[in-house]
């Protein structure tokens, strides 16, 4: 599971600490489903039989270790990847045989040397992948600093309960003893909180992926496509509770201007000021978004248009009084549904309308002045 979530995450950051973890975790959960198998059709030893260690609890434990230590190295030194599906293979194939390897090392050791009741640690082998859980734990931790998603928490709390898990493996004699039950358990809780901190960050993602998709970059107000389906949502309401709706437009006077006088970057400070305007003179129910470059319009609910017109006329206001600078001016037009039109369409070219003749007065200006 966690691997399948960690491709998905690779496909879409490209982040080669994610491809590293999924293809050692789809060889790993590979090879523990295979000797379940086996184990189900071997014969059962006697209840005090002293066990060889797994070969499949030894190595997948080692792999993993190697994995979490070498994938936060390889996001320090080359954090993107410029060719994922080459990369994958890459990586399934030095997996599969980091794999081979270590199962041909385990299989050449005595085995006294893996297991040796009544010492210190009865099973030495796991004090391997321990001590590189324990370093993955240390770098994983002072990965934090700068990395403060579900994720990147869950991989810290993972390296921490695995290394307990091999510690605790360590000290095991018998099968099924108490060692070994509480090995397994916190190696299940280490997959548990990795699998739980991924789909966590993955919700995260989703939700920043909805807002930037319905959102403006630059002022965070609503986009044109969120502003059209609202407006939609209004249609539909006002059609059956009989109640109008008001659609006022905003215009930044002179943006060219003072792009050519004061640089870009003014401007786009003059934009997020008008957009600041907007956000602080309206309802929570209200739809405030950014239209066009310099154009703004807001979605008022259950409004005439003379309360529109008020509105309006306050945001103006509000906008002109401002004290920095350069100071800027705002002109607006405002249509109601369904008295000025009986669609979306209609309803936009009389705001529209009413927008441009607004600009074309010379009263707006001298209010917007003052």
């Amino acid at each position: 599971m966690f691997a399948a979530i960690a491709v998905a995450r690779f496909r879409g950051t490209r982040d080669r600490l994610s491809l590293v973890l999924s293809c050692g975790f789809v060889v790993v959960g590979a090879t523990l489903i295979s000797s379940s198998f086996v184990i189900f059709r071997s014969p059962q030893p006697s209840p005090d039989e002293y066990l060889r260690d797994p070969a499949t609890w030894v190595i997948g434990c080692t792999i993993v270790g190697l994995l979490m230590v070498a994938a936060v190295h390889v996001e320090r030194r080359l954090p993107m990847s410029r060719h994922p599906l080459r990369e994958i293979a890459a990586a399934v194939c030095a997996v599969l045989l980091l794999a081979a390897g270590l199962s041909g090392v385990h299989g050449w050791l005595p085995e006294d040397f893996v297991v040796h009741p009544g010492g210190a640690f009865p099973r030495p082998g796991n004090l391997f992948p321990a001590l590189l859980f324990a370093i993955a734990t240390v770098e994983y931790y002072r990965r934090l600093d700068y990395a403060h998603s579900a994720f990147d928490h869950s991989l810290y709390v993972t390296t921490g309960l695995s290394m307990a898990s091999s510690l605790a493996a360590s000290q095991s004699q018998y099968r099924l003893d108490g060692p070994f039950a509480l090995a397994v358990g916190l190696q299940f809780a280490s997959y548990a909180a990795l699998v739980a901190g991924a789909l966590l960050d993955n919700v995260r993602l989703f939700e920043n992926v909805r807002r930037m998709a319905t959102s403006d970059a630059l002022t965070g107000l609503a986009n044109y496509r969120r502003i059209v389906d609202a407006m939609g949502n209004e249609i539909e309401r006002t059609k059956r509770t009989r109640r109008p709706f008001a659609l006022a437009l905003f215009d930044l006077d002179g943006l060219k201007r003072i792009n050519d006088e004061f640089g870009h970057g003014v401007g786009s400070r003059a934009i997020c000021r008008v957009a600041d305007g907007l956000r602080l003179n309206s309802r929570a129910i209200d739809t405030a978004g950014r239209y066009g470059g310099d154009e703004f319009a807001l979605i008022l609910p259950e409004t005439s248009k003379e309360a529109a017109r008020d509105v309006s006329q306050r945001i103006c206001e509000y906008i002109a009084k401002q004290e920095e600078l350069p100071h800027i001016t705002v002109s607006f037009g405002a249509a109601v549904y369904p008295q000025d039109g009986d669609s979306l369409l209609n309803i936009l070219a009389t705001a529209d309308r009413a927008l441009y003749e607004a600009k074309g007065r010379p009263i707006r200006r001298l209010t917007a002045v003052t």
